[in-house]
């Protein structure tokens, strides 16, 4: 039966014991009957009743025992509206209602019975006969039934777009998407070519609590509709999973309808249908990441043109749209997350997502920036994009690391969030510039001759204090309190960071920030060995200018063996490690030589 009748038809068999097709041709005068139980046979006989249907066909499902809720009206329309919304031809389903009668006039018996009551009706009062006619008139309930259609939705993508109104889209959404709240964005296209289908997508105002509860196994919400009959709600690989929150729906005439869900996901079409998808989506969030940047040109533009009289009103209108959000920045407060994903995940789109991400900055003043605007900021000599990487904006600006940045004017990323790291070493470098952490030992900065002349001479100076800080945090770490800590010391240097701060720690070029060693710890299901592993040699910078620094080499060359100097220089190192953003394995060590000193003092 399959093999004749297509397995859209067969399917009625999963819920019915028979099937009976009515049938009249317009050209026959003769109306059959066709009837099978789903036993690989099938009758088609003359209809015994004769030409009841005058032209068309009835298909009549005698139901299974466990399907008898199918007969049900709203189970009937949920179906209808579920699947066949969208069809150019009504549906209807027959619908029982109650409606209110007017009560008839009495019939002839009742005629009779007034008659024989007549001298009765004669002595009642005036008011009796009021209240006697107002209960005669009040309505009746009566039950009618009426053919409803169901599918009264019209399929507003088949339309051109400007024939469809800004409240017929919000309406559209709403009714797909469940949202009570307008859209942000859409965007409505036909694509040509190869394959042919339209689509509307829509970015939504405010993000699902949920998001990001089931990233991995959640479903592209996109509705996959063949010739507007739905074929799925969700779709697996329709849409990256970074844009599990775009709503909408893409409708396919290439695309089969008679095959299985599984089938349709290995099929070509689905591929192309999907990288355009991909596309016109980035390009909708481009246009709106471009809209809030030429913004404020276009209103400086206008400005030149205003009169001189109307200058002060216009200052004032400026003032109240800069206090207003735009739309790209609803859009990234709400799902800046999805995007450092995507940029994460997406290796052929990871050029266009870096396009549209947005940090803070040492000179944004609070407000986040694209990479594109830092590039114009950047100085002549500036060879790298630097960034660091911490809890909140207020620790990173006290960070030791930051100072030299500070005194030479270099604008730094700051990156508060988790996903804001792993994103950025990704992307490695943008528009030819590379990615530095300050928080590493790899940072190069311009120096002129005299600097560096001066440097080589600080570093011979200080080599007595460094070789001995190297061997006595060895043991420290080896042996000593930080055996546990899981802490492994690479050297022991003079800084060209520090500028305020004795000492700041940093991790080698390929380990772990401070940041993402607090992340990996905080996993559920962590590996101590791989963190361990990952976590980077240590590198101890000694600030030369600073009074403890040079107190400390007067030490060292008097005695090497100065176990006060020793307190002194563990201390430095483990404080240097806290206000750097690592943990330090026994805090009770710490505060007990802290204790000691103070106590010599």
């Amino acid at each position: 039966l399959i093999g004749q009748f297509g397995v859209g038809f067969y399917s009625a068999f999963l819920v019915a014991d028979k099937v009976t097709v009515t049938s009249k041709c317009n050209e026959d005068p003769v109306q059959h009957v066709w009837e099978s139980t789903a036993d690989a046979s099938f009758t088609v006989v003359p209809d015994p009743r004769g030409n009841t249907l005058g032209r068309g066909s009835r298909v009549t499902l005698h139901l299974k025992e466990d399907a008898h809720d199918y007969l049900s009206e709203d189970k009937l329309k949920e179906a209808s509206k579920k699947y066949s919304q969208f069809i150019q031809f009504p549906i209807y389903v027959k619908v029982k209602k109650e409606v209110d009668v007017e009560a008839e006039e009495d019939d002839d018996d009742d005629d009779k019975e007034d008659e024989e009551e007549k001298d009765d009706v004669e002595t009642k009062d005036d008011e009796e006969k009021e209240e006697e006619k107002d209960a005669k008139k009040k309505p009746m309930k009566k039950t009618v039934f009426e053919w409803e259609q169901v599918n009264t939705q019209k399929a507003i993508w088949m339309r051109a777009k400007e024939d469809v109104t800004e409240e017929e889209y919000t309406e559209f959404y709403k009714s797909i998407s469940k949202d009570y709240l307008d859209p942000l964005a859409y965007t409505h296209f036909n694509a040509e070519g190869e394959i042919e289908f339209k689509s509307i997508l829509y970015l939504p105002k405010k993000a699902p609590f949920d998001m990001m509860d089931n990233y991995h196994s959640k479903k592209s919400e996109v509705k996959l509709f063949v010739r507007r009959v739905l074929v799925a709600e969700k779709f697996d690989d329709l849409l990256p999973r970074y844009m599990n929150f775009v709503r909408g729906v893409v409708d396919s005439d290439d695309l089969p309808l008679n095959v299985s869900r599984e089938q349709l996901q290995q099929n070509k079409i689905m591929k192309v249908i999907s990288k355009k998808l991909v596309r016109k989506v980035l390009e909708l969030m481009k246009k709106l990441a471009k809209e809030e940047e030429s913004g404020g040109d276009d209103d400086e533009e206008k400005d030149e043109d205003e009169e001189k009289s109307d200058k002060a009103e216009k200052k004032e209108e400026k003032k109240e749209k800069s206090g207003e959000e735009s739309t790209w920045t609803k859009f990234w407060k709400e799902f800046n997350k999805n995007l450092k994903m995507g940029c994460y995940e997406d290796d052929s789109n990871r050029s266009k997502l870096s396009k549209l991400l947005r940090y803070l900055t040492t000179k944004s003043e609070g407000k986040e920036i694209s990479l594109d605007k830092y590039l114009d900021r950047m100085q002549e000599s500036q060879e790298s994009i630097y960034y660091m990487s911490g809890d909140s904006i207020h620790v990173m600006l006290k960070a030791p690391a930051l100072q030299i940045f500070k005194k030479k004017d270099i604008e730094v990323l700051m990156l508060s969030d988790h996903l804001d790291e792993p994103c950025l070493q990704k992307l490695a470098d943008y528009e030819g510039k590379k990615f530095v952490s300050i928080q590493k030992a790899d940072v190069k900065l311009d120096e002129s001759e005299e600097e560096k002349k001066r440097f080589s001479k600080v570093k011979d100076m200080f080599k007595p204090l460094t070789d001995w800080w190297k061997e006595t945090l060895t043991e420290l770490t080896e042996k000593g309190a930080m055996k546990d800590a899981g802490v492994k010391i690479e050297k022991v240097e003079i800084s060209k960071r520090l500028t305020d701060s004795p000492v700041v720690v940093v991790t080698s070029q390929f380990g772990y920030s401070a940041q993402q060693e607090r992340v990996m710890k905080a996993q559920a299901f962590q590996n101590k060995e791989q963190i361990s592993m990952m976590s980077g040699r240590k590198t101890l910078e000694i600030n030369p200018n600073h009074p403890i620094i040079a107190d400390l080499l007067a030490k060292v060359k008097a005695s090497k063996a100065n176990s006060a100097a020793k307190d002194t220089a563990a201390v430095l190192f483990q404080t240097a490690l806290i206000e750097s953003g690592y943990e330090i394995a026994d805090p009770s060590a710490l505060v007990n030589r802290v204790y000691r000193l103070m106590s010599k003092e």
